[in-house]
Parts: C-alpha cells; structure tokens; sequence
C-alpha cells in the first residue's frame, strides 16, 4: 500500500467517488493505483480521455499489445497485470500467456512484433531511436499516422506505470488472471 493517503471508497466524495465506483464495478474493488492517481481525480480523467482517444485510433488490439510491451520496458506489474486482463477479452489466455513470456515467439504477425519492440524500446532507451527505427515500422505496414499512436500509446503508458511506481502503489492481481497467466505477466521484466 502506498504512503500516501488516499480516502477510502466509503468516504470519497465527488469525481474520486466516481473514480472509485468505475473500478468497484468493474473489478470488485479499488486498486491502489488508482487510489493514488485519483487524489489529482482532473489529471485522472485527462489520462483516461488520452487513453481513449488513442486506443479509438489505433484499435483496441494494437492499443493492448503495446500498453503490454511499454509496462514490460518499465518493468510495471501493475500495468502488465491490469492490461493482461483487458487482453483476455481480445485473445484467448493461451494466446495472451505466450505473448506476456515472450512476444517475439508467440505467433504474432510481423508488424505486431515490430510494434511491440518499438514501444519497449520508447520505455527503456527512447533517445536511442532512430529514423531507420521508425521507417522499419512504415516498412512493416504501418501508417505515419499509426507510427505517432503506436508512440502516443507507449508513451501515456510510461506516464502512468511510472507514477504508480513511484508513489509506491501495491501491486495487485485483477480478478479473472488465473495462476498460469499471473507468473507470465509477472515473469522477470
């Protein structure tokens, strides 16, 4: 649990109450990340539009894949954990399980790989990008447009696996994430 001190769900009030019940409702509970991300409830719903606004553009399967490819560059279980289980309702959990131990051998095309490398690399080394990193993608299929999303979504992911890490949010595991996914989304990042 975090050392900040959050309200609890009975006793938030206003948007953190709102906040606090999207999550009730969809997971049982309220997690400690959002909790934390909630005591700024303004900046909160910000980061949820931008979310949304990316994932509308690039698709719900691209927007997944590379929010799991970021939170593996950041080394956020909270992400991995919380976005496998967004995944589990786009591909099967054995489909999900060889993607989370690793992506490149798990049957994806090449243009979903070649995604995913890059928005690890946007979480672990983005300075080192360079234009021949970007017209690979362009070579693989994608549009200039789905270059800047695929980055947009990388980077919106690094903004917030980075915050609850640093406000030292409990990593909890989301209903719905058997045994078997769990340690593949928790393998050694």
């Amino acid at each position: 649990m975090s050392v900040i001190h959050t309200p609890e769900p009975d006793e938030a009030t206003g948007d953190v109450a709102a906040i606090y019940a999207e999550d009730v409702a969809d997971l049982g509970y309220v997690p400690d990340y959002t909790r934390v991300m909630a005591m700024n409830p303004e900046a909160y719903r910000a980061w949820e539009q931008l979310g949304r606004t990316i994932k509308r553009s690039l698709g719900a399967h691209r927007f997944e894949l590379v929010t799991l490819a970021a939170a593996q560059g950041t080394h956020s279980q909270h992400c991995r954990l919380a976005h496998g289980r967004k995944t589990l309702g786009l591909m099967d959990e054995g489909e999900l399980e060889a993607v989370a131990r690793d992506y490149r051998t798990a049957g994806l095309t090449e243009a979903e790989v070649a995604m995913m490398e890059f928005a690890e690399r946007i979480s672990t080394d983005s300075t080192g990008i360079t234009d021949a990193d970007l017209l690979h993608l362009r070579e693989v299929g994608f549009t200039d447009r789905e270059i800047v999303d695929i980055t947009l979504a990388a980077a919106a992911r690094n903004y917030f696996s980075r915050a609850i890490q640093a406000l030292g949010a409990a990593v909890e595991v989301p209903p719905g994430i058997s045994d078997r996914l769990r340690d593949a989304l928790l393998a050694p990042l």
